[in-house]
C-alpha cells in the first residue's frame, strides 16, 4: 500500500508542522526511503523557488508506523528554542490510540521503567527500577468504544522511545496492529493505530500560545471514530 503524502497543519518563516502519514520515516535512514524531512525540504524548495538545500530539521520524532503531528524548524534559532521547550517539558502532546482489550480502569496513570534493547529495536516496561531503565509516565482516558475497539486519549509526561506502545501493552491493552508489542497483525502492516492528535507549545519567535490538531488517517478503523 502506497504511503499518502503529509498534510500541512501550520507554516510560517520559522516552523513547518506536518501531519505525518503512518509508514513514513521522520528522518532518513539507510533504507533510502522518503522521510518527512526530505519531503518538507522538497516542498519548501519548490514553493519558494529556493536554490540548494533548504534548512529544515525535525524538532522531535514519532515512530515510523505512527501517524500525526511533527514539528519541523525552518531556522536554527527556532530549532534551538523548540528543543529547549521539549527539554523543560513545556510542550504538551496528546495521542489517540485504538486498543484491542478493555482497560480495567477507564482512566488512570501509568508509571514504569523503560529499558531499550537496541539489537531488536524494542523496549520493555517494568513496574520497578531496573538497570539502564528510564522513568516513564503517562495518563490515559477511555473516550470511546465501537465493537471490540477502545479509543484512548493518552497524555505522555515523559518522552521515552516506544513509551506509549510499551506501557499500554504492559497494561494488557496493546495498540491495534502493533505486532511488536503483542497485538495481532492488521491488513495494513505499515501502520499501528496510534496518532499524535494535538500539540501545545509556545511559538519560538512570536511567543504566541499554539494549539494544533491533526486529522485522523483515512482508514476503515479510524473512520469509525472521526465523530469523537
Amino acid at each position: 500500500m502506497a504511503i499518502s503524502k503529509p498534510e500541512i497543519i501550520y507554516e510560517d518563516n520559522h516552523l513547518l508542522v506536518l501531519n505525518k502519514p503512518a509508514g513514513m520515516l521522520v528522518q532518513s535512514d539507510d533504507t533510502g526511503d522518503m522521510s518527512l524531512e526530505l519531503w518538507g525540504r522538497k516542498y519548501i524548495r519548490e514553493k519558494y523557488n529556493k536554490p540548494g538545500e533548504a534548512f529544515l530539521e525535525a524538532v522531535h520524532r514519532i515512530d515510523r508506523p505512527v501517524s500525526g503531528l511533527v514539528i519541523l524548524a525552518r531556522t536554527s534559532k527556532a530549532l534551538e528554542r523548540m528543543h529547549l521547550q521539549f527539554k523543560e517539558r513545556e510542550i504538551k502532546k496528546l495521542y489517540w490510540a485504538l486498543i484491542v482489550n478493555r482497560p480495567e480502569e477507564e482512566e488512570g496513570t501509568l508509571i514504569h521503567w523503560i529499558k531499550k534493547y537496541r539489537d531488536r529495536n524494542i523496549v520493555q516496561a517494568f513496574n520497578e527500577t531496573v538497570k539502564e531503565g528510564q522513568y516513564a509516565e503517562l495518563s490515559y482516558k477511555t473516550i470511546g468504544r465501537i465493537g471490540n475497539d477502545y479509543l484512548l486519549e493518552v497524555k505522555p509526561v515523559t518522552g521515552r522511545p516506544h513509551q506509549i506502545r510499551a506501557q499500554l501493552s504492559k497494561m494488557g491493552c496493546p495498540i491495534k496492529g502493533d505486532v511488536k508489542y503483542g497485538a495481532r497483525p492488521e491488513k495494513n502492516k505499515k501502520l499501528i493505530y496510534l496518532h499524535a492528535r494535538s500539540i501545545t507549545f509556545t511559538h519560538p519567535v512570536k511567543k504566541e500560545n499554539m494549539l494544533l490538531r491533526a486529522n485522523l488517517p483515512s482508514d476503515d478503523n479510524w473512520n469509525k471514530f472521526k465523530s469523537f
